[in-house]
């Protein structure tokens, strides 16, 4: 299923005068281009198709027939799956991969017949908001434009399947683009148990931490973010602390959506492959390689255009290619466990008597 609606948005793509949509499916803004640029883009395309060519059949024959090999290999050659996942999953097998890596393939099959029992028969306290809030989520991908169309039904499906099957988190904002991104990829009851396996933790530490009231894992990782700023960016964690900037005014977003929110989709893609592999501190990486590579600019800026700057970074920043390979690096797993029994020391005392 997410592979044939791919390859249905590629071919819109394809058919739409002046190439509107691009490979992924979002509307994109027309610009002009040169025709070197274009002649370039297409030399670069015909040995890109190659190269993916290639990966495609190393990833097939990693993973078997409908995932069939995977866990064998991964208990045999885990760093070379840890390898292949960083350099980034081929786009036509991504849904199933992201199944195969969260563990939310061996939820589904440990619950048939759940999902629909959630959809059909059951009712949300939350179906109004979820309403609500469906058309601001991928408001510029095709599959999710047209009102009460394909896209929003099944984005209303999952969100409010989960608010009934989780009741003390129910439905929060950010989940949408967290199951609107799975849908491009899965079907509906696929694109649910995903949001099981991590909120629940199913492979990596429960993040349902991050919709609770107050959310209050959101508050722990923004503490653990400040003070790796400080201690690995010591230059612009000064600048922030003398501008007032704190990392709530930016970085929330980056841990309740995982950057699907407002990072560009290609780079989106390449952080949740390892999101699902390696977890939260891949989130931390990628903040703290962002914030150091455009350093040198931020600690020039007063506090309204830090500000702005914080929430718009320039496009080279953005490069997988170039972002990627230097936050894969950074050191974090101890210092992160560290800094969550601090937090949790400092949570304590705020509420003793």
């Amino acid at each position: 299923m997410s592979r044939k609606r791919t390859e249905n948005d590629t071919e819109s793509a394809a058919a739409t005068p002046h190439g509107s949509v691009d490979r992924f499916g979002f509307l994109k803004q027309e610009h002009a281009s040169s025709p070197e640029r274009f002649s370039k883009a297409r030399t670069a395309s015909s040995t890109d198709h190659d190269r993916e060519e290639r990966k495609v059949r190393k990833w097939r024959k990693m993973i078997g027939v409908g995932g069939s090999d995977w866990k064998h290999y991964v208990r045999r050659k885990p760093n070379v799956v840890k390898r292949r996942i960083r350099k980034g999953i081929p786009d036509c097998l991504r849904g199933l991969v992201w199944q195969l890596i969260s563990g939310s393939r061996d939820l589904l099959l440990m619950n048939p017949g759940v999902y629909e029992q959630l959809v059909i028969y059951e009712t949300s306290a939350s179906e109004l908001d979820i309403i609500r809030d469906i058309s601001r989520t991928f408001p510029s991908h095709v599959f999710f434009q047209k009102r009460h169309g394909p896209g929003q039904r099944s984005l209303y499906n999952v969100l409010k399947a989960y608010s009934v099957y989780d009741r003390d988190v129910g439905y929060v904002q950010g989940m949408g683009f967290i199951a609107g991104l799975l849908l491009l990829y899965m079907s509906e009851e696929d694109a649910f148990w995903l949001l099981v396996a991590l909120l629940k933790g199913a492979v990596h530490a429960p993040m349902e931490g991050l919709y609770h009231a107050g959310l209050p894992l959101v508050q722990q990782y923004l503490f653990q973010l400040e003070s790796l700023v400080k201690e690995l960016i010591p230059k612009l964690g000064e600048h922030f602390t003398q501008e007032m900037i704190n990392p709530s005014m930016y970085a929330s977003q980056w841990f309740i959506t995982v950057f699907s929110y407002s990072f560009p989709f290609p780079l989106a893609l390449r952080i949740w492959d390892v999101f699902l592999s390696e977890g939260v501190k891949i989130v931390f990486k990628v903040g703290l390689a962002l914030l150091k590579y455009c350093q040198d600019e931020l600690v020039k800026l007063p506090f309204e255009k830090l500000i702005h700057a914080l929430k718009t970074f320039p496009e080279d920043a953005m490069n997988p290619d170039t972002l990627l390979p230097l936050a894969y690096p950074i050191k974090v797993s101890k210092r992160l466990e560290e800094l969550r029994v601090d937090y949790e020391k400092t949570i304590a005392k705020r509420v003793q008597p």
